[in-house]
């Protein structure tokens, strides 16, 4: 036999193990499942933005032929949410409708133009009620409010102060305050959404295929509806056309279909249109924030005094944890010592807001950098040497508690700066060319579960059977950021085979171990974890195997991947031989692998808005972004980006470039385009045209390098990938536009018509200045 070393699977360039049936066409979405018999379900939603609910009458809808089951919030009292303490919504509106489009009624009918018919025959009447469309206008002191339980429609409000803010100040050479406005946008995700529920009235289960990035919330909010055992639920995940936070919570669409399934005793295929994605929503807020920052003349940040407001929409969502991360988080990229921070998420007559990829973090580092930047221009300090003065020196705890292992920011500004030439080109381009600079960071991963059950955060189990091919089980979602891949290269690396070797299997959770789910950049960190942990007990059992086979100690036996050695001089055992080793006398062989975080607590303070807790690893990330403004019509190119990120170690340099580069563009929609917009309560940007994301026409050239810290906790070293770098971009760009034509812009998105606009009225206060020097 001819000696052999393990195969390394980590840290190249590695195809996605999904890849061949998504670029083929054979990947499977939720509404590709088609079978005989199934029933179209559709949804009546409510043309009013804040009513009482007097009648919902639905008797002509289910006299219609062909419609086999009619709902409404008469047949469900039951709540949902993401959280359990903020568990307000119902799947079908009861007594109250809060928003334009929530649902009150749905139908279940033999196809898609009967229930298409029956929506038309449903009527309703209300008592319509004020309704506020803005974070103000909800405040104010003679608004009605949207929910008993939250007065004065104040979903959360968070305080803290820690430090000395106003001593703070005093020792700053300068102080600045400004304010600003990020619009509300939406992930906007190729896939609408969708859900197929299957009831089997004989044996009392349910199974719901759904497009979904937690899969273990659905299960558990179906069994909350729908009054059922979970063990009576099933939940298959297929592949997902995208997600970015959209699907971090249970939608009413799964739930919605459940309910029809049950009723009609079938099965309920829902397939909502572009439009009715858009008032699903669960996008990013907007958001409202005054800032105000202490600096020294060497720029050093003395005090942080930060008020956030977002609109939250109707009901809770994921509003809870993300105003409190726009607090905590801004922590953990620069060394503060005194930070103030008042945030507020408002209830609104709007569709529900929620996580939307770097959720909590993006609008508060858009106002901060830009903020920064303002204020090193006026002290005649680099931007670059600003960021620089103000590093952390890891590992380190930050004053509000978030543990700090590794900490990449400084080679990631390195390499923006050298990269794009920034000493050399920075103010020297020209006119109307301009670079701006700005850093950001996220988490890898909550340390506190959103629902508590005791268990681990992770778990994998891997399975060994007569063939010798390795299949890992996971729960965790793959919804396109390639979290399969990194399973599989991570069982590889440890056991030293080849990928081809090892299979995985995931989302359905009759066979899975369950996993909280694919949010907030929490699989690669905590399920790689479980799958080495799991990946190195096979290994025990194999190297037992092969010690009993080779008729040597076990602490002699040397892993080779497709060969187990005794010594040097050993011929060894195939693999294959090992493996029927270890199966005499057991069979089938299943180990477990977990992951939990450490208590990342050293005893640090408690504090009002304290109670998300940290992350086990913060990724970073700098840009440099250039671009020219056409001063006659307002229009921005973006002609190039240079972005670093730290992610600790890149498992797959392939999907880590592709996630650094995704976030950048997703960051370049929200600052140059995409803005939900509303009239009384109607959402008037519900389609693809009059919501304009970036297409590949726009997207410059991305250069991306990678910086590699280690995290000590990490898989092999790694850390978030899919998430840090898209809140860099928003103030990169508006630092890059004001070195270009010399105006700030604090409102976003910056389109063309605001650019305009600002140019225009910089020229009038030129033209005003120059006729009173020339009058005096």
């Amino acid at each position: 036999m001819n000696e052999s070393a393990p195969i390394r699977n980590i840290g190249d360039y590695v195809p996605m193990v999904d890849g061949p049936e998504k670029v083929s066409g054979r990947a499977l979405y939720t509404a590709d499942i088609l079978e005989p018999g199934m029933l179209a379900g559709r949804i009546y939603r409510s043309p009013y933005a804040h009513a009482e609910i007097l009648e919902v009458d639905t008797s002509k809808a289910l006299a219609l032929p062909g419609v086999k089951a009619v709902v409404t919030g008469a047949d469900c009292d039951k709540t949902f949410g993401v959280l359990p303490i903020s568990r307000s919504e119902h799947p079908i509106a009861r007594e109250r409708v809060r928003y334009r489009g929530e649902p009150v009624a749905a139908v279940a009918a033999i196809d898609d133009a009967t229930a298409q018919k029956a929506l038309g025959l449903i009527t309703m009447k209300v008592r319509e009620l004020p309704a506020y469309f803005t974070s103000k206008a909800a405040l104010a002191l003679d608004a009605v409010d949207l929910h008993e339980h939250k007065p004065g429609n104040l979903e959360r409000d968070v305080f803290f102060e820690l430090g000395d803010v106003e001593e703070a100040f005093s020792k700053a050479d300068l102080v600045r305050q400004s304010t600003y406005n990020c619009a509300e946008v939406c992930q906007n995700q190729m896939e609408m959404h969708a859900a197929v529920a299957q009831y089997d009235a004989v044996r009392g289960r349910m199974t719901v295929h759904a497009s979904t990035q937690v899969p273990y919330y659905v299960h558990l909010m179906l069994s909350q509806i729908l009054d059922m055992e979970m063990s009576q639920i099933r939940v298959v995940k297929p592949y997902v056309g995208g997600g970015f936070g959209a699907r971090t919570e249970t939608l009413n669409i799964e739930l919605i279909s459940a309910l029809l399934a049950r009723k009609a005793g079938g099965t309920v295929r829902t397939v909502v249109s572009r439009e009715e994605t858009f008032i699903t929503h669960r996008g990013r807020p907007e958001t409202d924030i005054t800032l105000k920052l202490g600096m020294t003349k060497t720029g050093r940040i003395t005090g942080v005094e930060c008020e956030c407001h977002q609109r939250g929409g109707a009901h809770s969502g994921y509003g809870v944890v993300t105003i409190l991360y726009a607090g905590s988080m801004l922590y953990a990229i620069y060394d503060l010592k005194n930070v103030k921070y008042i945030g507020k998420r408002v209830l609104t007559n709007t569709p529900p807001c929620g996580a939307f990829r770097g959720h909590g973090t993006v609008d508060v580092r858009f106002a901060f950098e830009s903020l920064l930047d303002q204020m090193a221009g006026e002290l005649g300090l680099d931007p670059v040497d600003v960021r620089r003065t103000n590093y952390l020196n890891a590992p380190t705890f930050t004053d509000n508690d978030l543990m700090i292992n590794s900490y990449g920011l400084p080679e990631c500004v390195d390499w923006v700066e050298r990269e794009s030439a920034w000493r050399e080109r920075r103010g020297n381009l020209p006119k109307g060319k301009g670079l701006g600079m700005a850093c950001s960071h996220y988490i890898s991963g909550a340390s506190k579960p959103v629902n508590w059950t005791g268990e681990p955060h992770a778990t994998v189990k891997i399975k060994l059977d007569f063939d010798g091919s390795v299949v890992v089980l996971s729960g965790a979602a793959e919804i396109g950021q390639g979290s399969s891949t990194i399973l599989v290269q991570s069982v590889a690396e440890v056991l030293g085979l080849d990928m081809s070797r090892i299979r995985i299997i995931t989302g359905d959770s009759d066979v899975v171990p369950k996993d909280n789910g694919s949010y907030s950049s929490r699989v690669t960190f905590m399920v790689g974890n479980a799958a080495i942990d799991a990946a190195q007990n096979l290994k025990q059992v194999l190297v037992q195997a092969a010690a009993r086979r080779l008729e040597a100690r076990p602490e002699d036996i040397e892993c080779l991947g497709e060969v187990y050695r005794a010594g040097t001089q050993d011929t060894g055992a195939s693999f294959n031989e090992v493996v029927e080793e270890a199966l005499k006398d057991t069979g089938t062989i299943t180990v477990t692998g977990n992951y939990s975080t450490i208590p990342e607590s050293h005893g640090g303070r408690k504090y009002r808005g304290s109670a998300i807790g940290g992350t086990m690893g913060y990724s970073y990330s700098a840009q440099v972004v250039e671009v020219t403004v056409d001063e006659e019509t307002g229009v921005v190119t973006v002609d190039k980006v240079w972005v670093a990120h730290d992610c600790g170690k890149a498992l797959n340099r392939l999907t880590v470039e592709g996630q650094v580069q995704g976030s950048v563009w997703m960051g370049m929609g929200q600052a140059m385009s995409e803005e939900t917009g509303y009239h009384d309560g109607l959402l008037l940007t519900a389609n693809m045209l009059d919501y304009r994301v970036p297409t590949i026409q726009d997207s410059p050239p991305i250069e991306t390098g990678i910086v590699e810290s280690n995290d000590p906790h990490g898989p092999f070293g790694a850390k978030e990938a899919g998430e840090g770098s898209l809140a860099g971009f928003l103030p990169a760009l508006t630092n890059a536009i004001e070195d270009a034509i010399g105006v700030r812009f604090d409102d976003l998105p910056v389109t063309p018509d605001r650019v305009f606009a600002a140019i225009e009225k910089r020229e009038r206060a030129l033209a005003r200045a120059a006729a009173r020097k020339k009058s005096a």
